[in-house]
């Protein structure tokens, strides 16, 4: 696949999740050799006015990328000045992607995220405007549209293109439907037969199988994995094996779910510090430890240390007597 100027080894991508994918999770998952990586969305007015904690967000590591940084907003001069003063000068990631999608009630009451689908106008003026500006390709990320009165993704979509996007990604679900019910993945192969430009799949992948049924029946030219990845960085490697050999690997151990959990511990305390990373981790163990026995018990349990040895102690304890 090909992202403007950048190619891209194959055609899963992580998706961009915040408190999520940060630059631990953003390694565990290169590690399972996943083609594209979606920073934590990064607010433009927060790059405008030098927010500290913003660029905290645009940490990035060679050995991640290619990687899209993405950004949200919804003003378009803004937007277009921090790509132009700020952006164009990072020379560590190598697309920039607009977030439209967002559903959180804290980003969709400042008119952004996915508040933009209710302005396809304002969406090809922030598209063009920042196309403009940046000196790296320029993507976006959509839904389905802002609820099932106005789904109007395949309008949005040819927006975009038109204003000079390199690829789409689009959510199959409105923006009312949050993360609920099922995922729509005949708009998304709706959008794909309606531009030209590469399309990303998003929406319920949750294992390889599912990734090869969305590229089957929506001709979209890759998948984009997010809440199945949470806990799940093999999922990458997994979908890759099966998009590539017809193989699909067995799925990790209990014990290498464990392992893992204690690598993306060590990662999180390397790169933020044990009093950032143990709170950090709490959220990783719920979703590392889903499906074992009494694994209510070990997030309980978790949510009381705040020492990174003490975690880690529970987790081999934990896994000792599980197996």
């Amino acid at each position: 696949m090909k992202i403007g100027n950048i190619d891209i080894k194959n055609n899963v991508a992580l998706a961009p999740m915040a408190g999520v994918t940060d630059l631990s999770f953003r390694l565990l998952c290169k590690e399972q050799n996943v083609g594209l990586i979606y920073t934590e969305m990064v607010s433009a007015k927060g790059l405008y006015y030098g927010d500290k904690k913003t660029e905290e967000l645009m940490k990035i590591k060679q050995e991640e990328r290619p990687v899209s940084l993405q950004i949200f907003g919804s003003d378009p001069n803004i937007m277009a000045k921090v790509v132009k003063e700020k952006l164009n000068y990072k020379d560590d990631f190598d697309i920039l992607d607009i977030n439209m999608g967002c559903p959180t009630p804290k980003i969709v009451k400042n008119g952004d995220g996915s508040a933009l689908m209710k302005n396809p106008k304002l969406i090809g003026k922030i598209v063009s405007e920042v196309v403009k500006a940046s000196n790296k390709p320029v993507t976006v990320k959509i839904r389905k549209g802002w609820d099932h009165n106005k789904i109007n993704a395949v309008e949005v979509a040819k927006i975009i293109e038109d204003s000079g996007a390199s690829l789409l990604a689009i959510h199959g679900r409105t923006r009312e439907e949050f993360y609920s019910g099922k995922a729509d993945w005949g708009i998304i192969k709706n959008v794909k037969e309606a531009i030209e430009i590469p399309v990303l799949g998003n929406g319920d992948i949750f294992s390889p199988l599912d990734a090869k049924e969305m590229l089957e029946y929506t001709n979209c030219d890759g998948v984009m994995i997010g809440r199945g990845a949470r806990g799940n960085p093999w999922i990458f490697n997994r979908t890759l094996k099966l998009l590539s050999e017809g193989i699909l690997p067995s799925e990790p151990t209990n014990r290498e779910k464990i392992n893992m959990c204690i690598k993306h511990l060590e990662l999180l305390v390397h790169y933020k510090g044990e009093q950032i990373a143990v709170k950090d981790i709490r959220k990783h163990i719920g979703w590392y430890t889903k499906g074992m026995h009494n694994s209510s018990a070990i997030r309980g349990q978790s949510n009381k240390f705040n020492n990174k040895e003490k975690i880690i102690y529970l987790l081999n304890e934990y896994i000792d007597s599980i197996e």
